[in-house]
């Protein structure tokens, strides 16, 4: 398997992984418990200039890699992950407002989705 193949896999698997795109995780009682989120995200199935006439300019955009090519859009809030040129996947709570990083906010921590 090639480097390119291993490193899509994996990628692919730590968005996947997480569960729900767009969830919290909350404590509760008993355990803890998934509450969806209320931002709005891109959904998959789109393309990349149907996201941006939606959202906007993304704060940051990283580049493709590998074979399909994944890449990513960060967003306050959120960041969308494209293979070529469609969104895969939209992960609430990713980057911080200013795009620098993961959000600290640790009041709405999410599942690890990225």
């Amino acid at each position: 398997m090639s480097c390119a193949m291993r490193y899509r896999n994996l990628l692919l698997a730590a968005v996947f992984a997480g569960g729900l795109a767009g969830a919290a995780t909350v404590a509760v009682e008993n355990g803890i418990a998934v509450k969806e989120s209320d931002l709005a995200t891109p959904r998959r199935g789109m393309t990349m200039s149907q996201v941006a006439a939606k959202f906007g300019t993304p704060v940051t955009k990283i580049p493709a890699v590998g074979k399909p090519p994944i890449s990513r859009w960060e967003y306050p809030g959120f960041v969308v992950y494209f293979e070529s040129n469609y969104v895969i996947d939209s992960v609430v709570g990713s980057v911080a407002p200013d795009g620098t990083g993961p959000a600290s906010d640790s009041s709405n921590s999410t599942a690890p989705n990225s």
